[in-house]
This record gives structure tokens, sequence and C-alpha cells, in this order.
């Protein structure tokens, strides 16, 4: 096994193509004439993005909404970023992202920042990990 995709369920899926490339300067892969299914070329595994209908039609019983919830999911996606992380952080605000938590060094040296998108979806921005433990 290995991971392929991560696929994020959105109110808009344009509208979050079009943010990752403003805020994070990824590149949009494809699209679907439907509108309802598009993925960003984020490296080996995918980044995706279905409409809230598919969703619906995948799981009967609903799903939840990231951008109607209150507070973030417990689920982030990490997008490592060169050693500017204060800066990649800011463009992301100026994009349309939430502040969640300014850039700060960790023990083990990473400087991480969290923010969360217009559809919900919770990013962690992050410098390479060097060794040591996790961010």
């Amino acid at each position: 096994m290995k991971l392929g995709y991560t696929i994020v369920y959105v109110p808009d899926v344009s509208a979050s193509l079009a943010f990752f490339e403003n805020a994070f300067g990824l590149k949009r892969k494809f699209l679907h004439e439907s509108g309802t299914y598009g993925e960003m070329d984020t490296g080996e595994t995918t980044l995706s993005f279905a409409a809230h209908a598919l969703g619906d039609m995948n799981f009967p019983g609903g799903h939840v909404h990231a951008d109607e919830s209150v507070l973030p999911l417990g689920f982030e996606i990490a997008l490592v970023t060169g050693d500017d992380v204060h800066a990649a952080h800011a463009k992301a605000i100026a994009a349309g992202a939430r502040e969640m938590a300014a850039p700060q060094q960790k023990p083990w040296g990473q400087t991480v920042s969290y923010l969360r998108c217009p559809d919900g979806l919770l990013v962690e921005l992050c410098t390479p990990i060097t060794g040591g433990e996790g961010g």
C-alpha cells in the first residue's frame, strides 16, 4: 500500500483549487468538467477536492462539512515550505486563510504554523524536519 490521494469534501471545488494556487503556489492538475472533482499537483501524493454532493452520494448517512464546523476537524495536511514559513503564512492569510497559530520554532528546530482555509481544511506550514522528532 501507498498513500495515493487525500480527498477533501468542499462546498466549491473550483474555489478550493484557486485558493491553493493563490495561497500556496500549487499548480492545478485537473478539474472535472462537472466541477465536482479536482486535483492539485503536490508531488507523489495527490491533494484532491470533491464537492459535498459527491460526499452525500458516497456516504448516505452524511458527512461533516468542514466549512460549516465551528472547530477545525481533527485532521490536517502539512505543506513543507523552504525556510520561510513566516512569508508563506502571510501569503496564505492575504489569500483568505485564517490564522490558527502563528509561526513558531519547535524544540526540534522545525518552524511550524497553522491556518484554516476558507473551505475549512486545516493546513500546517512547516520547514523540513532535519532529524529527531516530528512536528
